[in-house]
Formats: structure tokens, sequence, C-alpha cells
């Protein structure tokens, strides 16, 4: 069975409040239509010039919003509510919905990347079925994780009572970074509120201008590895010196060196900022630790 299968089949099998089912049902129609907004818009832009082929892009992308806003009340609120960048792309919320199952609560939005220009090989598709695929997985992990939690805490002697105290929440969200005519940056995270040893985050940063995933070779130049390490460094001195910050030394599993995977975001000003998680590279008070590293 493929990939695209499995994910499939994960979805339908996801419940969904019953008071958030027609919302969820708005939400599907109304990216349906967008989509076929879309398709118009790009049928219109192939019939252009290569001189006017900017001009008529946004032109009909104009009317095509301007229609929708006119002639749909529903997507005349949300609109007023997502944020757009450019003309090119947006972030908004496929499906959000909270569970008390009793022993536990849970949270989760799952976002949706809408790229409007027709030139992306497909970029947002790929995209929301990875990040639809990592957040349906984390909760459903977590939810294991707690019941295994409260097994072992009844079986040693705890009460439903002293359970109930440690109100239990699991949350998987997204907190944009940045949003710049050149960049869409945004984190997609999962935690859990008895531990942090499984919290998660990835982060995405779209390069708006190309339609492609921005990488760290992409923003720094080929030479990306040194310039991020001695920046690092650099920054990890001062801190400990200015903050009194007590880094991990490199055997003892202390910073030793960025490479393509290592996490980051684009901040407002176009610069990478780099991502250690709590406990990587210091000690756990100090938790996530961030690099800019100036282009």
């Amino acid at each position: 069975m493929s990939r695209l299968e499995d994910a499939k089949k994960k979805y339908d099998k996801t419940e969904i409040p019953k008071e958030l089912s027609k919302r969820v049902q708005a939400a599907v129609e109304e990216s349906g239509a967008r989509k076929r907004e879309r398709e118009k818009v790009v049928r219109i832009r192939r019939r252009k010039v290569l001189a006017g082929k900017c001009a008529g892009v946004a032109a009909g992308l104009a009317i095509v919003f301007t229609t929708a806003l006119n002639t749909n009340t529903a997507f005349a609120d949300m609109a007023a509510r997502l944020p757009v960048v450019g003309g090119v792309a947006r972030l908004l919320t496929f499906r959000s919905y909270e569970k008390d199952e009793g022993d536990w609560k849970i949270s989760v939005k799952i976002p949706s990347v809408e790229m409007i220009a027709a030139d992306t090989n497909g970029l947002d598709d790929s995209l929301n079925q990875e990040i639809h695929e990592l957040c349906i997985r984390y909760g459903e992990e977590a939810q294991q994780r707690a019941m295994e939690y409260k097994k072992a805490f009844m079986e040693t002697g705890g009460t439903e009572e002293e359970w109930a105290a440690h109100n239990i929440e699991i949350n998987v969200w997204y907190e944009i970074k940045s949003q710049t005519e050149d960049y869409l940056s945004f984190a997609v995270m999962g935690t859990e509120s008895w531990t942090s040893a499984y919290s998660e985050a990835r982060y995405y940063s779209i390069d708006l201008k190309n339609g492609k995933l921005a990488t760290l070779q992409t923003l720094l130049g080929d030479e990306y590895v040194r310039k991020a390490d001695e920046s690092i460094q650099t920054a990890m001195r001062e801190r400990q010196e200015t903050e009194g910050i007590e880094f991990r030394a490199q055997d003892e599993g202390g910073f030793s060196g960025i490479d393509e995977n290592t996490k980051f975001y684009v901040n407002e000003k176009g610069n990478p900022v780099i991502v250690f998680d709590k406990y990587e590279i210091a000690p756990g008070a100090y938790g996530a630790m961030e690099f800019e590293v100036e282009r």
C-alpha cells in the first residue's frame, strides 16, 4: 500500500467532534473552490505573453479574490483572518479540534499551506500531506504515552484523584515565525504537559520567489556550515560571559557543528535562526537555544 493510501486510511479513521464537522466540511469545500479558481488563473496566465505575465496574473487573482469576497460571506470572514504573504502564499488552519478524554485533554490545530503561484511543482500538496501525517502521528503517540503513564502511575499506588490533579494535556499546533515578501516560515509543534522528553518541533521555510523550501545552503551559500558554526561559537562564548550559560562540551554531546538537517527558521530580516532543542547543547533550564546567523 502506498504512503498516500496509508495517510488517507489514517485520516479517515480519525474521529472529528460532531460540533466541528460542519466547519471542517466548509473548510474543505472552500479549499476546493480556491483550487478551481487558481486553475482558472493558470489558464489565463498561460495565454499571456511574457511581458504581460505578472500584470495578468495579478489582475486575475484580484478579480477572483474580489468576486469571492463579494459573493461568499464565509470566504470573506475567513479571508479577513488569514495571513497572506505578498499575494503568493497563505497559511491557514485546515483542521482544529479539542477533546476531553477524561484522563487527558488533547488540542490539535493542523495548518495548511496554500501556494497561489502555479509553478511550485506540487510543493503545497507534499508539504500539507507531510504536516498532516506529522500532527496525526504525534497526537496518537502522545495519547498512547499518556495511557502507559497512567497505567504505571496506578500500579505504583496512585489514585484517580491524584491522577486528575496532574491535568494531563496534549497540544499540537503551529506558529508563524515570519511572513515577508520573500519568505513564509513557520513551525509545527507538539507538547505533552507531563514531560518534555517527547516534545517535537518541525520547521518549514518557503522561498516565495522560487516556490521552493529554503535551505541553509540557499540562504548562506556553499560555505554555510563554516559560516553558521563560526557564528554560533561566537554567540555561545558571548552568552557564557554575559549570561553565565554553561554550554555542554563537545565530548559531552554539546555543539559540534551544524549540517544540512539542522533545524532552523527564517526571521523577519531574512536571516536563518538555528534552533537547538531543550537539553541539546545546554542545561534544560535554559530551554531551546536559538542563534541568528547574519547573511
